[in-house]
């Protein structure tokens, strides 16, 4: 049998509406984002990924008060902090290699002196309880159910900050251990802000030293609990699959960084995509849509910048930034608008 015979003898569905990869089809989301919103993103990959994705497009987000943080007991620990904000002190810190630490923070708040990293931690710990009070949505993304507990005092870290491993436990948190911390504080959460709006995600990046099996085993963990709490406040709850889209959609190694492990930056966009088009009013896609236009006008590179069309181009991008800025009062374009001067003189 020739090809053009195999090809002829073939299921009609084998040759017409072909599908290539494996598409995740997003429910109807039980909530919206808007430009109104002030949004608090706490966690793992996505929470970093999409929280400075959103910043860009200048709506009210608060990233990572306390920097990564991966496991969901460690999550859970500052946010109680920001409900109930307590300074940290010298005893908080400890010193390793000349720098200061804290076990509840990520390196990015470590500093050479005690008084620098305690300024770091107290000054974005007191803005942050604020925004939390003020947030109407909260977007959680757990990374691993594997947490290490520091032997000395029991308690479990947001940071090794490369210390021995002898000096801590590692064990992997249980589906029931995970809900019952997060059932009391979103019960706290909700007493405080009564209309905020929770979305949960899981992390798409394997944590490949825990290896495939104990990885695939702790993605599990995470996702039955983040289902279990979703159930008990569906009005209040949602998930969004940013680690089956990696996983399923994206599978392939091109959609990958070079450690093989973290989203590239294409899949970052496509998730990017996926979530603004499930999450985002009409209305806020539209003023997206917009400031997108804007923002590609601000970095255009023109072949002759000294030009009357350059200049005409330039001042028509600063009447829609006035334009969007006055539908969006939120929008703070001094930074953008500083720029188009500068090129209109």
């Amino acid at each position: 049998m020739t090809l053009s015979e195999r090809a002829a003898a073939m299921p009609p569905t084998c040759t017409t509406n072909m599908e290539l990869y494996t598409r995740i089809l997003l429910p109807k989301a039980r909530f919206s984002f808007s430009y109104e919103d002030r949004v608090v993103m706490v966690g793992s990959c996505f929470a970093e990924n999409i929280g400075r994705k959103l910043e860009e497009n200048k709506f009210a987000v608060d990233v990572n008060p306390f920097g990564t943080l991966y496991n969901p007991a460690s999550v859970a620990e500052g946010l109680r902090r920001l409900l109930r904000p307590e300074r940290f002190t010298p005893g908080d810190l400890f010193r390793h290699e000349g720098v200061y630490h804290s076990f509840a923070h990520h390196s990015r708040f470590s500093a050479p002196s005690e008084e620098e990293c305690l300024e770091q931690i107290n000054s974005r710990l007191s803005q942050s309880a604020d925004f939390l009070r003020k947030a109407t949505r909260l977007v959680i993304t757990w990374g691993t159910a594997f947490v290490y507990r520091l032997k000395s005092d029991g308690r479990i870290v947001s940071n090794c900050h490369k210390l021995p491993e002898k000096q801590f436990d590692r064990r992997r948190l249980s589906v029931r251990e995970i809900v019952a911390e997060w059932e009391a504080l979103l019960q706290a959460l909700w007493e405080q802000r009564p209309a905020l709006k929770i979305l949960f995600t899981v992390s798409p990046i394997r944590h490949w030293k825990d290896g495939a099996h104990e990885n695939q085993l702790s993605k599990a963990t995470l996702l039955l609990a983040a289902d279990a709490l979703r159930k008990e406040a569906p009005d209040r709850i949602d998930y969004f699959p940013a680690y089956e889209i990696l996983m399923d959609e994206l599978r392939d190694y091109r959609f990958y960084a070079d450690d093989m492990l973290h989203p590239s930056p294409l899949a970052i966009d496509f998730i990017w995509q996926r979530f603004t088009g499930n999450f985002l009013s009409a209305e806020t896609l539209a003023i997206l849509k917009e400031w997108g236009d804007i923002q590609k006008a601000i970095h255009h590179k023109p072949f002759q910048p000294g030009s009357e069309a350059y200049k005409r181009f330039m001042l028509q991008t600063l009447l829609k930034m006035e334009r969007i800025s006055g539908k969006m009062p939120s929008f703070d374009l001094g930074k953008e608008i500083e720029i188009v001067k500068s090129k209109l003189e």
